[in-house]
């Protein structure tokens, strides 16, 4: 390695840690760490990872603690993956052995996104099929309304015009009359 190695930690939520990310990076030898509390299902709103992409230069590292912290998706990972390389920066792992710039760290990087890919498939399944069963047994009723329905009918109901409901009540006009079309 020639030049700066750079590390980037992610989590999801805010009430998630970085810390353990944070300190295996820099025991790592990170000296510059870019860290956000986002979701990793898209590239987009991910300020830290930006800047850390458009920052990195030729013989630069980029040094994360396992691949899902870069991407929940093959096509994302690909993406970071040929932006950095076409940059001449390599990317590694501390707790899987991936380094793009070897060809066997290549091959197990794309081995790797595979297997989280379908993890996340699997995931979203397993959820699907839960919803669908506690919905079978009359358990999961789906979010509450936002809309007071009645209250939206009796304004109908007394003349009142959509714009006007959709004014007194704070909602959107296309609720109102999604609402007047059901009745």
């Amino acid at each position: 390695m020639t030049g700066q190695l750079y590390g980037y930690a992610r989590v999801s939520t805010n009430d998630q840690d970085l810390s353990i990310q944070e300190a295996a990076l820099k025991a790592a030898g990170c000296t510059i760490i870019r860290a956000e509390k986002k979701s990793g299902t898209a590239t987009g709103g991910r300020d830290e990872l930006r800047t850390l992409l458009d920052f990195a230069r030729k013989g630069d590292t980029v040094l994360v603690t396992r691949i899902d912290r870069l991407a929940r998706s093959i096509a994302d990972l690909a993406a970071i993956v040929k932006e950095l390389e076409s940059r001449g920066v390599a990317l590694k792992a501390t707790e899987q052995p991936i380094d793009t710039s070897s060809a066997a760290g290549r091959a197990f990087l794309q081995m790797l996104g595979v297997f989280a890919e379908f993890e996340t498939a699997i995931r979203k399944e397993r959820q699907l099929e839960g919803i669908a069963k506690a919905k079978a047994e009359g358990i999961y009723k789906g979010r509450k309304p936002s809309i007071d329905t009645e209250r939206v009918r009796a304004l109908a109901a007394s003349g009142m015009g959509a714009s006007k409901i959709a004014r007194t009540m704070r909602i959107g006009r296309a609720s109102v009359y999604r609402v007047i079309q059901r009745t």
